[in-house]
């Protein structure tokens, strides 16, 4: 991987954080004014085109793109994924932007936490200490005694270990099936996942907010394909720190545009958290990249 590659490859998972940010500020607009299965069911559906029409261009078509191994995984997968979303935009409307995304940061650490018994892969005690100061991080923001216990303060916690469940799974299909299929089960089945539930809960928009609908569809199209081509032209080791930077963008739209509060506990808080997920990803890539080689004459092999 050249260092071009992986300049280009971080910036544009730079973009996908812009882009996810804003869709989750549209994302709150929204279910502030409707129902929000119907929201996820109608950006489902573009998803679905999409992917549909990304699987059509390719050798095979799209009879290529639906055979899966593991098919009950796969819808798994899309359930996990469409039941995460509606509980993540759900907590955008009870909590805000900010402190929403400030406990969601934490899925990469129920990813490492979760790994072991999910995956069998082995968790050493440096990650688990990682995971614990994360653990405190997430107690800071919650503020044990009270909103620790509060429903509205878990609803981004339950969306992060939906989410964590989602890409352990992710990673277990994909050791059968290619990405090219668990993308085109996560958006086809989770088209049909939500039509079956937002249908219910239809409710006629006013222009202007099918306006933000396309947008929103728009950037949700945008947003997986910068995040495909980020891993296509970088590791994934050397990009996904800047995936963090979600937060930051999230907590200044809710801050500039929804006049959300940022308190002192989130901040504080979110710095353990992104702090412990960062190192957890440093030390995955270290073990890894296996044992540092000794070198001649150099028994410590410093």
């Amino acid at each position: 991987m050249t260092e071009q590659n992986t300049r280009l490859g971080i910036w544009l998972m730079v973009a996908t954080t812009l882009i996810f940010a804003a869709q989750d500020g549209i994302s709150r607009h929204l279910a502030s004014e409707y129902s929000v299965l119907m929201v996820v069911m109608i950006r489902f559906w573009f998803l679905g085109a999409f992917v549909m029409a990304m699987a059509a261009r390719r050798a095979g078509g799209l009879r290529r793109a639906a055979i899966s191994a593991r098919p009950g995984l796969q819808l798994v997968r899309a359930l996990l994924l469409t039941a995460e979303i509606c509980v993540m935009i759900a907590g955008f409307t009870v909590l805000g932007l900010i402190e929403s995304h400030a406990v969601f940061i934490s899925y990469p650490l129920l990813v490492a936490a979760l790994s072991g018994p999910v995956l069998g892969e082995k968790v050493g005690w440096r990650r688990w200490g990682a995971i614990g100061i994360g653990f405190v991080g997430m107690l800071i923001i919650l503020q044990p005694g009270m909103a620790v216990f509060s429903p509205h303060a878990l609803i981004p916690l339950l969306a992060a270990f939906m989410f964590a469940l989602y890409g352990l799974l992710t990673r277990f299909v994909a050791r059968h099936d290619t990405s090219e299929v668990s993308f085109f089960w996560t958006g086809v089945a989770g088209a049909v996942i939500m039509t079956a539930v937002g249908i219910w809960f239809w409710e006629p928009m006013t222009g202007g907010d099918w306006a933000w609908m396309g947008i929103l569809c728009c950037t949700g199209v945008a947003g997986h394909w910068t995040l495909i081509k980020s891993y296509e032209v970088a590791e994934a080791s050397a990009v996904q720190p800047f995936a963090y930077l979600q937060l930051v963008f999230g907590a200044s739209i809710g801050f500039f545009v929804f006049d959300e509060v940022l308190r002192w506990n989130v901040v504080v808080g979110a710095v353990f958290v992104v702090a412990a997920g960062l190192f957890t990803l440093w030390r995955a890539r270290q073990v890894a990249a296996g044992p540092t080689p000794v070198l001649p004459g150099d028994p410590t092999g410093r």
